[in-house]
């Protein structure tokens, strides 16, 4: 909780079905997923569904935000398919636009905000349920480089905040620097990226101290 992991890999190697994966989006042909306590691998599609409305938040590259829903909408969306009554979700979607300074465009259309104020509502949105768990799927790829810093900084400081756990599929070098942690997949296997350059600098070491 309250920390960052980056996940690294050129475009193809199998970042956004790793995240599809923990989500429980896709299902897994081998091996398990555990969310905290939570074995999703052994689990109906219906429950991992409700794990999912209940547990994750998920920010996407390109917002996914329902354009015939209103900002205030958009966020209250996954309360609203929780069963959350309409006064407490409205409170805690008017918080979660506070906390992304959206406040006085909650009647706004997607189509009438810049790319970094729709993100800012993605992020609302996968806040706004108090999930155990964040996943980020390149949350900066379609924005400039400005506007992509202010959403890190926003991201960093909600997950930090209110203690969530946040996966970041990122090729970004800012992503790599804000990580706790920091893992690549290479070939199909996840390798963590520090470790990695660690295990270079003692080969390195070997070598000089056996020369």
């Amino acid at each position: 909780a309250g920390r960052i992991a980056a996940l690294l890999g050129r475009s193809g190697s199998g970042k956004s079905t790793l995240l599809n994966l923990i989500a429980g989006l896709d299902t897994a042909t081998a091996g398990d997923v555990w969310i905290g306590e939570t074995k999703l691998t052994a689990v109906s599609e219906r429950e991992r569904t409700l794990f999912r409305r209940r547990h994750i938040g998920f920010v996407f590259q390109f917002f996914n935000l329902i354009p015939t829903l209103n900002v205030l909408e958009n966020v209250r969306l996954p309360l609203e398919l929780s069963g959350t009554s309409t006064g407490e979700s409205r409170t805690r979607a008017h918080e979660m636009l506070d906390a992304v300074g959206l406040v006085g465009r909650q009647n706004a259309f997607p189509d009438r905000l810049s790319g970094g104020e729709q993100q800012r509502v993605a992020i609302a949105r996968a806040l706004v349920h108090d999930p155990l768990l964040v996943l980020a799927d390149e949350p900066t790829g379609n924005l400039d480089a400005e506007i992509g810093t202010q959403i890190l900084d926003l991201l960093e400081a909600l997950t930090r905040t209110l203690g969530k756990t946040l996966l970041i599929a990122t090729h970004s070098r800012e992503v790599v620097q804000r990580a706790d942690h920091v893992w690549r997949i290479r070939d199909g296997t996840l390798v963590p990226e520090i470790a990695a350059r660690e295990s270079v600098h003692a080969g390195r070491g070997r070598t000089a101290s056996g020369s």
